[in-house]
């Protein structure tokens, strides 16, 4: 006769992987829409002043939409585990954990392309800018991969690839409204 065992959740996990995926998810929006934006300004200008006033505007922004939107999905979900699943307090989620944690990794990851753009010399700052945040997107999609315990390929092979075509739109996006005014 065999016994199967069958593993005990760990009644702390659920929270610290909302927390854990706020972040990873900050930062890749972070980096993205940041990303996006200063290729979409580099579309139509290269003023370092205007690509610096709109990736700070961006990062502020963002950070801000981030938290906010983190704080309050968490607190549905955690309506939900309190109304629903009767989870006592500390096998809940805080949103307030989820909030930060997305309001800072936005802003770290923002600031990769931010720093790249603004501080690159200006005849390579594009493809410096693809650059780094080709990094952070690998970066961010093994951690993903880590953090879920899968391989990292598509995980990686998706932030590339968002990525990329975000910078790549909205560039062209820029150019064709910079062509025009």
């Amino acid at each position: 006769m065999s016994s199967v065992t069958t593993a005990t959740p760990d009644a702390t996990l659920a929270p610290r992987l909302n927390w854990l995926r706020a972040g990873v998810l900050g930062a890749d929006d972070g980096i993205v829409s940041t990303a996006g934006l200063v290729f979409g300004v580099a579309g139509a200008t290269s003023d370092s002043l205007a690509l610096f006033i709109a990736a700070a505007a961006g990062v502020v922004a963002g950070a801000l939409s981030m938290g906010g939107g983190e704080y309050v999905s968490v607190s549905a979900q955690r309506d939900t585990e309190r109304a629903a699943l009767g989870l006592p307090a500390h096998q809940q989620t805080s949103p307030w954990q989820a909030a930060f944690a997305s309001t800072s990794a936005f802003t770290l990851g923002a600031l990769i392309p931010l720093l790249a753009i603004v501080l690159a010399p200006v005849p390579i700052r594009l493809p410096v800018t693809l650059i780094a945040v080709m990094v952070a997107l690998v970066t961010t999609g093994y951690a993903s991969a880590r953090l879920g315990g899968t391989a990292p390929g598509r995980p990686i092979l998706r932030n590339v690839v968002v990525g990329g075509l975000a910078m790549g739109l909205t560039y062209l996006a820029g150019s064709l409204v910079g062509l025009t005014l």
